[in-house]
Parts: structure tokens; C-alpha cells; sequence
């Protein structure tokens, strides 16, 4: 009998086992695969959901309240990113929302259905418009490759994703969004969603007046800052838990600029002047 009790528990011990392989297997899957059990139209209405909900938490989220400079000349680059380029799918079915947080945190992230926030922080410690627009392209990329709602299909696997398509689950948004507080979560993105978002926002920038290859001046200015502190600058923790920046994703970079075919230069383009005399404005 005592022989019994033990091999039920050794069995019921490897069936358990091999159900959670299972499960951590079909999660690989489904992100591997690119599946995503989201619609464009759950990605709007998810986006908006997150969006209130980012707007009912002020204390982690300071909206920047006044300086509308400020916040129009977020929006117009973000808007003009969108009508530049013939390679953004969504422009006509996504939102798209750009808004500014009143904090040193150097970061901007996107939420489903093109809601992208911009950082203070971030705009402060870039040096030129023609970053600033990069970042923002990459961000429009993350919201265009649709990158959050596959990562919440693979997560949640696809019967507790389609409750959330639903409606069945209110408090899962609430639960996303206690994961955007922590800078983890849902917005780290995974080193191919980083790859991807560069290549696009490369694309995004090549038919603008930006230079296409200015986020290379971020991530050179990160990699400086590092070498000269021996550590991620003040601030960029939550930038580098959620975007991270190994040196193959710069090099990634460099090599999808060569390959579009046509010569830039890289001194032209940045419009620095008017982007320091907007920096100077920054509360």
C-alpha cells in the first residue's frame, strides 16, 4: 500500500511536471509564432481602457499640466511621423495620442491603439528633434506591430485573453496597468520587439526631413553614460528594464540604415537649434 501512495505521488509529481512545460511551451509558441488573439479594433478599445486608468493614477503618472508648447510640439511631431509616412498601416484605424509625463524618468512606452506617452525626462536628456522623432517612431512601431496585445497572448495564453477581449475580466486591466507602474511587466519589451520597432521607425523616418538614424545618438549617449559612471545614468533604469539596448540592437540599427538604399548625413536633418529653444522650456 505504502509502494501505492508513493508511485501515485511520483506520477501524479511527472504528470504535473510535464503540464507546466506544457504551458510554458504554448506560451513560447504563441509569441514565437506571432499569434495574437487581439483584434485591431480590442487594441483601440484596450489602449483607452489603459488610458483612464493611467489617468485616474496621478501621483505615478503626472500628466504635464499647462505648457501647451510643450505638449502640441509632442503631438505635432508625433502627428506629422504618421502623415510623412506611407508605412504606418494603422494611421487611419488607431487613435493616436501623444502626451507628455511631467517626470525625470528617461522613457516613453505605448500602449495598444497608438497611445504613446513621452517622458520629460526623456526630452531633456536627448539633444535634438531628430532623436526625439526616432524614439517617437519607435514607440508608433510598438503600437503598429501590434507588439503588446501578442505579448498579452502568449502571457495570458488564449482562453484568458479572449475573456479580456470579452469584457469577462474588468480587473485584468487594472492588473496590466499595476505592471506598467512598476516599469516591468508588459512593457518590457523582448530584444526582437526592440529590433523590430528600430527597423520600423528607421522606415517611418526615411521619407521625413528627420534623419533616419538620429536614435543612434540615444543609444551612444546611454552607452557614454555608462562607460563614464560605471552604471546606468539616474533616471534610465525604467528606459532599460523595458527597451533593452545590447550592443547587437545597435548594431542592428547601423545595419538597417546602410541597407535603405540611399546616403544620409547625419549632420543634417536634426533641427537642434529648435529643439533646444523648446528643451529650454521644459518645466
Amino acid at each position: 500500500m505504502k509502494n501505492l501512495i508513493l508511485y501515485i505521488k511520483k506520477r501524479f509529481f511527472i504528470v504535473n511536471a510535464l503540464l507546466l512545460i506544457a504551458v510554458l511551451f504554448s506560451f513560447s509558441f504563441l509569441y514565437s509564432c506571432g499569434m495574437n488573439i487581439f483584434s485591431e479594433e480590442d487594441d483601440v478599445k484596450m489602449g483607452k481602457e489603459i488610458d483612464d486608468e493611467i489617468k485616474a493614477h496621478p501621483r505615478e503618472y503626472p500628466m504635464l499640466q499647462g505648457h501647451q508648447e510643450i505638449k502640441d510640439y509632442v503631438s505635432s511631431m508625433g502627428k506629422y511621423i504618421l502623415n510623412v509616412s506611407p508605412k504606418i498601416e494603422y494611421k487611419k484605424t488607431f487613435p493616436y495620442n501623444f502626451q507628455v509625463i511631467n517626470d525625470t524618468i528617461v522613457n516613453a512606452f505605448c500602449t495598444p491603439g497608438g497611445y504613446i506617452y513621452v517622458y520629460t525626462g526623456l526630452m531633456k536628456f536627448v539633444d535634438n528633434e531628430a532623436t526625439l522623432a526616432g524614439i517617437v517612431g519607435h514607440e508608433i512601431a510598438h503600437a503598429e506591430r501590434r507588439h503588446m496585445t501578442q505579448r498579452l497572448t502568449s502571457y495570458y495564453g488564449v482562453s484568458l485573453a479572449m475573456s479580456i477581449v470579452l469584457g469577462n475580466n474588468p480587473n485584468q486591466v487594472a492588473e496590466i496597468v499595476a505592471n506598467l507602474f512598476t516599469g516591468l511587466g508588459f512593457l518590457a519589451n523582448s530584444r526582437s520587439d526592440e529590433e523590430e520597432a528600430d527597423d520600423y521607425s528607421i522606415k517611418y523616418l526615411a521619407t521625413s526631413r528627420y534623419y533616419p538614424g538620429a536614435i543612434t545618438f540615444f543609444f551612444d549617449k546611454i552607452s557614454e553614460e555608462q562607460r563614464r559612471r560605471g552604471e546606468a545614468p539616474g533616471g534610465l533604469d525604467r528606459l532599460l528594464s523595458t527597451h533593452p539596448l545590447p550592443q547587437d540592437r545597435i548594431d542592428n540599427v547601423k545595419d538597417k540604415l546602410k541597407k535603405l538604399g540611399k546616403t544620409f548625413d547625419p549632420t543634417k536633418g536634426l533641427y537642434t537649434e529648435e529643439y533646444q529653444q523648446i528643451k529650454s522650456k521644459l518645466p
